[in-house]
């Protein structure tokens, strides 16, 4: 399946990848009698790399490597588990959970079909105070291959649901149940938020609101994803749909936020924030504006407020400059939206 072995788990042409997960598919070739020696050549991966315990291998060698090994070992899982999963396992899931109406029905029917595939792991999805949470149960002792197993089935949940929804999913934080890496330092690029490790339970946690957004994707989308996957599953999303609700929220409690302000309270840079709004087609001031008129038209129609009282509450240092904005937000005078607004509600002066 080429969702699974064209998923390098980082990118660019630096070697940043640890040799550690080669190691681990050299494992795979172990456990079931086999060669990887061809593997390796194919990937330009010496041989003598597997002896570095800090040696590290590009993404390109990576993705090589792991579709050569899924291949020639008819393994999608790389030896983790009891029984193999034949080639095209993955992408079964994939087609599983197409049809479903949202992203939280699709990762749920991901987890229940995966268990049909093996219960050596569980992958479950839960929802709880406004978090999400993927977890995974290990209910086999993964030995050397833990990490490697437990990293990838992340790696192949997150990009897929991202390309479900053709959004970034931020993550809060992500935890595993095993030492902290060597290697730890390259977390950051495979996960984002916090990483801790030696948790009780493997688990990942994001925004609930992500699991509400419809999916994007249909049958002849996946078969191309599936033939390039490299591009539209691997290549880290940038656009995030929930990003320009939480500036919104930001604004609506406080129109005056600078920019600094704002990619302070969003946990990011300045620079990220006006790529991000320039990915998604919008501006600060647009979005400011945005707030100011749902504002505006809200107090306007449920409440009696003074018109120089909202202009004001609503960013504007006078009533005139207020009304010709509203207007040419509206088409009409605050006065008149007003008007109108109690009319409509069947109210009365």
């Amino acid at each position: 399946m080429t969702v699974i072995h064209s998923l390098p788990l980082l990118f660019g042409k630096k070697a940043t990848t640890p040799i550690a997960f080669i190691k681990a598919m050299v494992l795979a070739y172990q456990k079931y009698g086999m060669d990887p020696a061809s593997a390796l050549r194919k990937a330009q991966i010496p041989p003598k790399l597997l002896l570095d315990a800090k040696a590290r291998v590009t993404a390109t060698q990576m993705e090589q490597m792991s579709a050569l090994a899924m291949q020639e070992l008819d393994d999608e899982a790389l030896g983790w588990f009891s029984r193999k999963l034949p080639w095209g396992s993955y992408g079964m899931l994939c087609r599983a959970s197409l049809s479903s109406p949202d992203l939280g029905i699709a990762l749920k029917r991901w987890c229940r079909h995966h268990r049909l595939l093996t219960d050596d792991v569980i992958l479950s999805l839960d929802v709880s105070s406004n978090v999400a949470t993927i977890s995974l149960q290990e209910n086999r002792d993964l030995g050397e291959m833990r990490e490697f197993c437990h990293v990838t089935l992340f790696r192949y949940m997150l990009g897929y649901a991202c390309w479900l929804i053709d959004s970034r999913i931020q993550l809060q934080d992500v935890m595993f149940a095993f030492d902290k890496p060597d290697h730890a330092e390259i977390y950051p690029r495979l996960f984002s938020g916090q990483t801790s490790f030696n948790a009780g339970q493997s688990a990942m946690h994001f925004d609930a609101r992500y699991l509400q957004l419809p999916l994007l994707r249909d049958e002849a989308m996946l078969q191309s994803m599936l033939r390039q996957a490299i591009l539209l599953t691997v290549l880290p999303y940038r656009r995030d749909k929930l990003l320009v609700q939480g500036i919104r929220k930001q604004l609506h409690n406080d129109l005056g936020l600078t920019a600094e302000e704002l990619a302070e309270k969003l946990h990011m840079s300045v620079r990220t924030l006006y790529r991000h709004l320039q990915e998604e087609g919008f501006s600060i001031q647009q979005l400011k504006n945005d707030v100011r008129q749902k504002k505006a038209m809200e107090c306007l129609a449920r409440t009696s407020k003074p018109i120089k009282q909202i202009a004001f509450e609503t960013g504007f240092k006078n009533e005139k400059s207020f009304s010709r904005a509203f207007k040419n937000w509206v088409g009409t005078t605050p006065q008149n939206y007003r008007a109108q607004a109690r009319e409509d509600a069947g109210l009365k002066d």
